[in-house]
């Protein structure tokens, strides 16, 4: 690509916290010539592009700066010849560091090229900029994944600033940086994957209708970012010692609720009007904490201990009295001036954690620190400690935490709704009008009925300044809401009058949409309510049906859930996180393959991670992400997953490319091998979310067993790139690791692998299912000692730690495959699985209902209702029960074996890599032992198709030439 274009931005910072920024183009398009032409893009962080008012794409892509992706549209069916055109780009700068993002600095590139490469527009001084006004960027951070909350006024903001006729006779030059290839951005890439889908889905209902009153003053405050310099760099873990104080004006004495909701950060002790508050006064249980107290008038001074080690750090505060009480945060140091109405005392100590290197120990025991909460009476105590007191920066304090308002309700009264009021969820039906009630709020609350990612759109008709606070979470049974808390993925609206709509930029992943309409003078009117469902685009190719119809329940939410976690990247989950997490994704794409059979996707995954060898040689477990956080074991499911993505579509030149970097991370991984012959680091040293004994320093069996596999892929892929040095010593690695463990890790008289040794020579107590599973999966327990735990397999002691989370039932299913037991996988599957339908899954949940988590609130059945790493069912029931599976890569030979365990019939589709499918039907006779088998497949595979042992039947086959 020659670029001619330069990176583009406005006055003023280089990287400025949550702007968004407006840019134009307009230009004369000639008579001939235009017809064919492309507009390449890209955008720091994210960018929305318009062509004559049309929107036409979203992106970029997730990538590393310093590979910076660009996309390539067709426009040449956009433009108008012989008029003025007009090219306008939204783009929204973070100004943080997220799990999918390194913060850069605010950039837009892009060039419009017409045949063969002629240029006829580019980014230059010649464009206009403004930041959009309309946009609040002191709107809280979403969670340490995500940046921003929406806050949007649109009586401060004309939409119609990417129409050609726009008057833009106000807006400024941009600011020319560089040239393409500048820093951070040095180079750039095309996109690899295609573009996202962006399909139409409805509200199937509205659910609710209910009346409330909610804080009367609210906040949220960016702590981490107060008290950790240069932490909006990273997403690295942040620990410190230090004090939030603010007063809290009232404009007579009341009886006041003050409310924190901050997922349990940022409040460790608090005092108000110098009295402490002993932590058991308040009510409310983790992570929201409630107080009731006397306000008098005045100013009532609060000080907070925010100190802790934290992602996030963001402290949410809610006060609520009754009117006509005025509410309002004051400075209890009026010589700061302009800045926001908080200040800081400390921090006293900082430090930020990298998990995967030692790291220094806080000072908890300051003196400065230990007595502080204690010796301020009144805000004028505060000078005592001068030299640690600042004013809080009016950008990490935000106008309102519209979270907060919306899950803190009081005076809740419900309503039946008006059978009017559902044309709000009904297509081109007339307007569902939302009533308005003196001194309350009005929630309507809609359903889509599952859940969805991507992007909200609404048309409403309102008065001025009527505030329109959407709040999107995924499950509710009953009564019970499972509020998000941690996850801030609401958007206020403010409207301006009369008819409008608005789409949003930013993603979120929900099933209900909570809109609370307040500061309403009139009804509002709502028009429609829709959501642009966003993932690759996909083919549903493969199918599935049997004769248990709670099985095809369960393949259905198997495959949603997998679809909604298939992004620019595998995401785990379309709401909390949006985050490529690396190992996840290894189970994710074998899912993927029986479904859709797309790998462009994979691929684009798997060449991601080498990129955080500046961060780690170990590799980064979620990428590319500004949280240098390292998990052995998903280093080891991407070595895995590179090589089953060469079994999956036999593509040698990609396996020779990736062993290189398994190369060189396996390398940095055997400096880690200690005298015993075993794998001994300090890391985030996780498998599974149960209580197995898996610290994160000292000998890890799952990841030293894990290890050894994986050092035996890397000797395959040696040998595949022609590396028989290399091969010789991984695999001799592994032989002696093998060893290792067998040696070391076995309790003879318990006949079990033990957990760990931990870092001061301990051997673990601890016995685990999932240890067990491991071992016999990967082949390091062999002979007698396999004998022994494959029984452990189909009968698992009760004593053991059990399996918590269905990532960890993939390994178990796939273990139970190859010792014969697939019956056992579809009870467990209907079991486990069939629990979730029983609460009204629509998708696959992360946790099994007894994770820890969710103990200390019975309602709460997982942390989030959409995550792929739970997805196994789709891959099992194609593979065992359907019976399609390839036997050398690329899959020109495959076998069909399918394995009744009771089921009457089943029928369905498998992908092929290389195009076409494989359909089966089958219908089974257990009583008699007899089975029927209908299969079709592309003429060029070899297919052997396989009755049960024990079975007789008939056979049909059909083959299919390819086009």
């Amino acid at each position: 690509m020659d670029w001619k274009a330069a990176w583009i931005w406005g006055d003023g910072e280089a990287s400025p916290r949550n702007e968004w920024r407006c840019f134009r183009r307009t230009f004369d398009v000639p008579l001939t010539g235009a017809e064919s032409a492309s507009l390449k893009i890209t955008a720091d962080s994210r960018y929305v592009l318009y062509v004559n008012g049309t929107q036409l794409g979203r992106g970029p892509v997730r990538s590393w700066p310093f590979e910076q992706s660009y996309d390539t549209y067709e426009v040449g069916h956009l433009l108008k010849a012989g008029e003025k055109n007009t090219i306008a780009a939204l783009v929204m700068h973070f100004g943080v560091s997220t799990f999918y993002y390194i913060r850069g600095r605010g950039g837009l590139l892009a060039q419009l090229e017409y045949g063969e490469g002629t240029v006829a527009v580019k980014t230059d001084s010649a464009w206009i900029t403004s930041k959009h006004l309309g946009q609040h960027p002191r709107s809280p951070r979403m969670s340490c994944q995500h940046a921003f909350a929406e806050y949007v006024d649109a009586s401060a903001w004309d939409s119609a600033w990417i129409d050609s006729e726009y008057d833009d006779s106000e807006w400024t030059n941009a600011v020319v940086l560089g040239p393409a290839g500048m820093e951070p951005w040095t180079t750039l890439k095309p996109r690899d994957i295609p573009m996202l889908t962006e399909e139409t889905v409805y509200p199937v209902r509205v659910e609710s209708l209910t009346k409330f009153k909610s804080f009367r003053l609210s906040t949220a405050i960016d702590v981490r970012s107060v008290m950790v310099e240069g932490s909006e760099d990273h997403s690295n873990v942040v620990e410190f010692n230090g004090f939030i104080a603010t007063t809290i004006r009232a404009s007579r004495s009341a009886q006041a609720t003050l409310g924190f909701l901050a997922s349990g950060e940022c409040l460790k002790a608090f005092s108000v009007n110098g009295e402490i508050i002993e932590m058991d006064r308040l009510y409310g249980s983790l992570p929201e904490r409630y107080l009731d107290v006397e306000l008098k008038a005045g100013d009532n001074l609060l000080l907070i201990d925010a100190s802790g080690g934290m992602h996030t750090g963001k402290l949410q505060i809610g006060v609520y009295a009754e009117s006509p009480t005025e509410l309002a945060f004051v400075s209890p140091l009026p010589r700061f001036g302009e800045q926001s109405a908080f200040c800081s005392v400390g921090p006293f100590d900082a430090v930020v954690h990298l998990d995967h290197q030692a790291n220094r120990k806080l000072d908890w025991n300051h003196e400065f620190y230990t007595e502080l909460l204690g010796s301020v009476k009144q805000a004028g105590d505060l000078e005592t400690y001068g030299e640690w007191l600042r004013p809080i920066a009016l950008k990490y304090v935000s106008e309102a935490d519209v979270f907060s308002l919306s899950v803190w309700k009081k005076d809740s009264v419900n309503l039946a709704v008006p059978a009017q009021l559902q044309n709000a969820v009904i297509p081109n039906a007339e307007a569902g009008v939302v009533p308005v009630y003196e001194g309350f709020d009005s929630e309507v609350l809609l359903d889509f009925g599952k859940e969805y990612s991507g992007y909200l759109t609404f048309e409403i008709e309102a008065a001025e300044g009527t505030i329109l606070d959407w709040y999107g979470f995924e499950y509710m049974s009953g009564r019970y809401r499972q509020d998000t808390f941690g996850l801030d993925h609401t958007l206020r609206y403010v409207s301006r009058s009369g008819r409008q709509s608005y789409v949003t930029p930013i993603r979120r992943g929900f099933r209900y949409l909570a809109l609370t309409v307040r500061n309403a003078s009139a009804p509002l009117r709502i028009y429609g309510v829709s959501f642009s469902q966003s993932n690759y685009p996909v083919a549903e190719v493969g199918r599935f049906e049997c004769s248990d119809p709670l099985l095809n329940d369960i393949w259905e939410i198997s495959k949603h859930t997998t679809k909604l976690c298939m992004e620019d990247t595998f995401v785990d989950c379309p709401a909390y996180e949006q985050t490529f997490w690396v190992g996840d994704s290894r189970n994710e794409a074998l899912v993927s393959n029986y479904l859709y059979g797309v790998q462009d996707i994979l691929k684009r995954c798997l060449r991601l991670v080498p990129g955080s060898k500046h961060q780690t040689p170990l590799y980064a477990d979620q990428v590319p992400s500004g949280w240098s956080s390292v998990i052995p074991n998903w280093t080891f499911f991407w070595a895995i997953a590179c090589s089953e993505y060469y079994e999956q579509t036999a593509d040698e030149a990609f396996a020779t490319e990736m062993y290189e970097h398994i190369r060189f991370t396996m390398d940095h991984y055997l400096l880690k091998i200690d005298d015993s012959g075993l794998f001994n680091v300090k890391g985030w040293n996780l498998l599974d979310w149960s209580p197995i004994d898996q610290p994160n320093e000292g000998i890890v069996t799952h990841q030293n067993v894990f290890l050894a596999q994986t050092l035996r892929v890397a000797a395959r892929m040696g040998e595949l790139a022609g590396d028989a040095e290399g091969a010789a010593k991984f695999d001799a690695a592994s032989s002696r690791l093998t060893s290792a463990i067998n040696e070391h890790l076995w309790d003879e008289e318990k006949q079990v692998y033990i957990d760990c040794i931990h870092a001061d020579g301990r051997r673990s107590t601890v016995i685990s299912m999932q240890t067990q599973v491991v071992a016999s999966l990967t082949g390091v327990a062999q002979g007698d000692r396999k004998t022994v735990i494959d029984g452990y397999l189909f009968n698992p002691p009760e004593h053991f730690v059990q399996i918590g989370s269905p990532f960890m039932s993939f390994f178990y299913y796939e273990a139970l495959a190859k010792v014969g037991g697939v019956g056992l996988i579809l009870d467990d599957i209907r079991k486990n699985y069939g629990n979730m339908i029983v609460h009204g899954a629509t998708t696959c949940w992360e946790q099994y209902p007894n994770f820890r988590e969710n103990r200390a609130n019975p309602d709460m059945l997982t942390r989030s209702h959409c995550h792929a790493w739970s997805s196994a069912p789709a891959y099992f029931l194609g593979r065992e029960a359907l019976g399609v599976r390839s036997l050398v890569p690329g899959w020109s030979h495959i076998e069909i074996a399918p394995v009744p365990c009771g089921l009457e019939w089943a029928r369905g589709s498998v992908p092929h890599p290389s195009g076409g499918r494989i359909d089966v039907s089958w219908t089974a006779d257990e009583s008699r032992r007899t089975m029927t088998i209908s299969v079709s497949y592309p003429s060029d595979v070899a297919v052997s198709i396989k009755l049960p042992e024990g079975y007789s039947g008939y056979i049909k086959e059909t083959k299919l030439e390819r086009v």
